[in-house]
């Protein structure tokens, strides 16, 4: 064999392995965006299972707050079947819904000092609030591995790669701005 068939040779074979790198760094990432939807996914199937046991037990003391208790149930189910459907755009909306109504929901508790005092409505709060916070939590790690995903297919040599093996982009998991902004709680009782 010749120098120059060989040194053609070791640079396939470089190419080749490179090429193999790189592949499996994207697949890496692209299975990082799923794992960080699952966790997502369950945290918000955890909560969408405690929030029917925080209603019941606001129920028992909360009989003339019907409207805030069944606006905290519409939202529950509008998350969940955004969730099911995977529609980032209507998960935010329908999240938005939901933090607005579960603020409604304590802030309505406060003028009920048996439920504030009753331990099971206690612990349901506790964790529910966990809850909040961990999604808060795993939103942040989705959209960082969403983006580090959507960063990596559009850079040069990757971008090849990504585009011979049908590597997309993802969605971030975005809220409007009056979706970001905290509950006004004065509101709540004018």
């Amino acid at each position: 064999m010749n120098p120059f068939s060989l040194i053609v040779l070791v640079a396939l074979a470089l190419t080749v392995l490179y090429g193999i790198v790189l592949y499996n760094r994207l697949v890496n990432l692209k299975h990082n965006v799923g794992m960080a939807w699952s966790n997502i996914d369950v945290l918000l199937k955890q909560r969408h299972d405690e929030l029917p046991k925080l209603v019941e037990a606001c129920k028992q003391y909360m009989r003339y707050e019907r409207d805030t208790l069944e606006a905290v149930m519409r939202a529950r189910q509008t998350v969940s079947d955004a969730r099911q459907r995977g529609d980032l755009a209507t998960l935010g909306a329908a999240e938005s819904q939901l933090r607005l109504g579960l603020g409604n929901l304590f802030a309505v508790a406060e003028a009920y000092p048996e439920l504030r005092a009753s331990d099971h409505f206690r612990h349901l709060e506790t964790r529910i609030t966990g809850l909040e916070t961990a999604i808060a939590d795993r939103r942040e790690f989705y959209n960082d591995s969403v983006n580090l995903n959507n960063i990596r297919i559009e850079q040069f040599p990757d971008m090849l790669v990504a585009r011979l093996f049908n590597l997309g982009p993802f969605r971030l998991l975005e809220f409007t701005e009056p979706e970001k902004q905290d509950v006004d709680l004065a509101a709540l009782f004018r």
